[in-house]
């Protein structure tokens, strides 16, 4: 099972397995602040919800701590690529002035 995230590249959504994203959550944990990871624990922590609609300005936020991640230096560049590959859909969401969906 997994998940499908709006404003993807692959006819406009993306689907993460549940591990992924918990494993992709653990890399962010490690070399995000605090108040960063707190902003985006609930999506990336491994107990995802049904179904998450975040707001546009939400959404830009969440790109921008996502970005941080990925530029930090004792991230796996794989990782990186997939948090930078995450900030692109949260920030596509964010100028559309769309929410954010996860399902």
């Amino acid at each position: 099972m997994g998940v499908t995230i709006s404003h993807g590249t692959n006819d406009g959504r993306m689907h993460r397995s549940y591990g992924h994203l918990a494993d992709l959550g653990k890399h962010l944990a490690h070399v995000l602040p605090g108040r960063d990871w707190a902003q985006i624990a609930d999506l990336f922590d491994g107990r995802f919800a049904d179904v998450t609609e975040i707001g546009h300005r939400q959404a830009g936020r969440i790109a921008d701590i996502l970005d941080r991640a990925a530029r930090h230096r004792k991230i796996p560049r794989d990782w990186a690529n997939e948090a930078t590959t995450f900030a692109a859909c949260a920030r596509r969401a964010a100028r559309a002035r769309q929410p954010w969906t996860w399902s």
